[in-house]
């Protein structure tokens, strides 16, 4: 398959541009689109052999649900059964944006979409390309991120175009996305609404909306369980994964400098490649071939920005390891702890 790639100006196009992604997605066929939080590989959301092709493309287990991104909330009564007021309240603060909410699913919606659960996962994106999308295709898009499964998610046309280039009809380059972790995820299909994948959006930012929210255990649990029943994408598998082992190193500050330069000149011995993780603050005080900066801990959204395109450049420069700082868990800090655990496979050291 010829991949098509067109480059498209997020802050200046015109709706005619997307003519030919639309007519795909109308077909059957898939497109890489730009969201705010990262690409989305698309197919339509009601069809079977869609749903189908995304999971062939990405090598994605089929019991891992797909997100269906609309572009009005009528839309969302169309395909998700049981709209509480809670979950109103939620839309009318969050979206568009980088929230996805979990219902009951309508008939229409097939089981090839949610990973053969009776729920379904919904977003309403912001950026202006996903969203024109969506209304001229005149489609509701499914669309997990799109890259191989469990390889870092693409913040980047170019990241695509490393995995699935061949493997999928279109590539929408709208430039670098800008919040750079996928969305939070809240069920509301019970009954207290429950973070089952944190992002931008914070239990705080959450809470301010809504009295009573919780955090699935999942979330903050220090292995992986491959028995759980996944209602949201990320749950089950390993994910954001470089090819090289990442160990997350976690403690006071100095104890975890001393500890990453001491793993350093051990696996340097043995004569492996090794990469450090670092941030802004710390960078220069470690020694190796490869240090890499993920951004300041004053701007946690500069270090959620960068933190799969620094996953990429890992396999760019050949490490076998990687050992990395850890971050707060709390506010966006917790989401970014969620994806380098998973990118880990739960590697912790604690010093």
């Amino acid at each position: 398959m010829n991949t098509i790639i067109q480059r498209i100006d997020p802050e200046n196009f015109r709706d005619e541009e997307l003519q030919e992604a639309c007519s795909i997605l109308q077909k059957g066929g898939l497109v890489a689109f730009p969201t705010e939080t990262v690409y989305g590989l698309g197919g339509d959301a009601l069809r079977q052999e869609a749903s189908a092709k995304i999971y062939m493309a990405k090598g994605r287990p089929s019991d891992n649900p797909l997100i269906v991104h609309i572009a009005d909330m009528d839309s969302l009564r169309d395909v998700a059964d049981n709209v509480s007021e809670e979950a109103l309240q939620l839309a009318e603060n969050f979206w568009p944006g980088p929230l996805t909410m979990i219902f009951k699913k309508r008939e229409k919606v097939p089981k090839s979409t949610t990973g053969g659960l009776e729920t379904v996962a919904v977003r309403m994106p912001s950026h202006p390309v996903a969203r024109a999308l969506i209304r001229e295709s005149g489609v509701y898009i499914a669309a997990p991120s799109a890259n191989t499964s469990g390889r870092p998610s693409p913040t980047k046309a170019e990241h695509v175009r490393e995995d699935l280039d061949g493997r999928i009809d279109m590539i929408l380059d709208g430039g670098a996305v800008g919040i750079g972790l996928e969305s939070t995820i809240v069920d509301m299909s019970t009954n207290v609404p429950t973070i089952l994948r944190p992002g931008y959006i914070t239990k705080e930012m959450l809470e301010r909306v809504l009295d009573n929210v919780q955090v699935d255990p999942a979330i903050t649990a220090k292995t992986m369980n491959p028995n759980i029943v996944a209602k949201a994408p990320g749950m089950k598998y390993r994910h954001y994964a470089p090819k090289g082992q990442m160990t997350i190193v976690e403690g006071e500050s100095e104890a975890v400098i001393r500890e990453i330069n001491r793993l350093v000149r051990e696996k340097k011995q043995e004569g492996s490649s090794v990469a450090v993780i670092a941030t802004a603050e710390t960078e220069m005080r470690y020694v190796c071939d490869h240090v890499k900066s993920i951004g300041s801990r004053k701007t946690e959204g500069s270090i959620a920005a960068g933190l799969y395109d620094i996953l990429r450049e890992m396999d760019h420069i050949g490490a076998e390891y990687i050992y990395a700082e850890s971050f707060e868990q709390d506010g966006l800090g917790k989401a970014i702890m969620n994806r380098m655990l998973k990118a880990a496979a739960y590697h912790v050291i604690k010093v």
